[in-house]
């Protein structure tokens, strides 16, 4: 099996590979750091390119350097935070284009391949940001709220036609997209292994959606559920109403810097 991994250079994306490898599946990643990912390469075995999910060209490149791949895992991402009004233009481009319209773009080339031989898996990692709305999370929130639409909508076009599209749901994830930020009151952060562990098992027995944990999905169901001043009570318990306000900005200088970079 050939695995190809977007965003792949560190976190989540190099957890994926790694687990990917661990399995004996061939794993080609890619990065628009193309430093990073030559050392992610080196360290793990996996094939490095580089990579800019934002230009269909790159990506086209990217996937025919990995040549008869049997999975796309689209994970490349990135998280501005802070009050809306302070995000600019440029913000709001560059969350759109890496974190949608990059899942778009990934999505479309594979099922081209996958779709005529019939078969093939795309795993879109998303974010319970996408079905969590938090202030101070806006273009998050909105571009991974897309990709779970986009998601669950090309999988029921291609239902049937043994090609598989679903998305995974992580919660705050130890990686750099969280530094300077707090966790929910009484919640613990994730590894980046526990999620690679949902794209694996997805692969494995496809399902739709995964939420990581599992238990945090029961909980969104339910909250769904409450009345909105019950929930807006709840998410002022767990801090949810400021964690993305007020955080550490200079603890994110380094992430912020590379992300508009």
């Amino acid at each position: 099996m050939i695995v190809a991994i977007t965003g792949a250079a560190r976190g989540i994306g190099l957890a994926t590979a790694r687990a990917f490898l661990d399995r004996g599946a061939q794993v080609v990643i890619g990065d628009v750091d193309a430093e990073a990912v030559a050392r992610a390469a080196a360290e793990t075995g996996a094939r490095g390119v580089h990579l800019d999910v934002t230009d269909p060209a790159s990506f086209a490149a990217f996937l025919t350097e990995a040549g008869e791949y049997d999975v796309l895992v689209n994970n490349a991402g990135i998280m501005p935070i802070g009050p809306v009004l302070g995000e600019s233009d440029a913000d709001a481009r560059r969350c759109v284009d890496v974190n949608l319209h990059g899942v778009m773009t990934g999505t479309r080339l594979a099922l081209a391949r996958f779709l005529p031989r019939g078969r093939g898996h795309v795993v879109n990692v998303a974010s319970v940001a996408g079905v969590l709305p938090t202030p101070g999370l806006a273009l998050y929130n909105g571009t991974k709220a897309g990709v779970v639409a986009f998601t669950e909508a090309v999988r029921l076009e291609v239902a049937g036609r043994g090609v598989h599209v679903g998305a995974v749901l992580p919660t705050f994830t130890n990686t750099e997209l969280v530094a300077g930020t707090r966790s929910p009151r009484g919640q613990r952060n994730i590894e980046p292994g526990e999620v690679a562990a949902a794209v694996v098992g997805m692969v494995a027995r496809p399902t739709p959606k995964v939420v990581v944990p599992k238990r945090l999905g029961r909980q969104i169901a339910f909250g769904a559920l409450l009345p909105r001043r019950v929930q807006r009570a709840l998410n002022a318990r767990l801090g949810l109403d400021s964690i993305f306000l007020d955080f550490d900005a200079d603890a994110r200088k380094s992430y912020d810097a590379r992300i508009r970079g």
